[in-house]
């Protein structure tokens, strides 16, 4: 499994967000440069989205959802479209970063 892990749970539907581009950046000198990037699964989910056995580096990432496109395909107005989530990398650790979703809210919290 991937050191980084994420899952999409629509809330408003009570279902998996599937299809959702989800792309993994790194804060290099206040730049942001492209690591990964990976699709949400039939299950909201993202389990590869860096290959086995691969650690980051110690410093600040974020994962941006593109939530339109998700929205869009069920004809729904969305008040976000895109997310961004930005966390910290400490050490060699699983991260897990699920994003609980709607049209016009979403949460987040470090998982297990």
């Amino acid at each position: 499994m991937s050191q980084l892990t994420t899952h999409v749970l629509d809330t408003s539907i009570g279902k998996p967000a599937e299809g959702i581009t989800v792309i993994l950046e790194r804060n290099s000198n206040g730049e942001w440069k492209k690591i990964a990037e990976g699709i949400t699964d039939p299950d909201g989910r993202i389990s590869d989205l860096l290959v086995p056995d691969a650690f980051l580096e110690v410093g600040t990432y974020r994962l941006l959802f593109e939530t339109a496109v998700y929205f869009n395909r069920q004809s729904k107005n969305t008040f976000y479209p895109k997310i961004t989530i930005e966390f910290s990398v400490t050490d060699k650790s699983h991260y897990h970063v699920p994003l609980l979703l709607n049209p016009f809210g979403y949460s987040t919290y470090r998982g297990s």
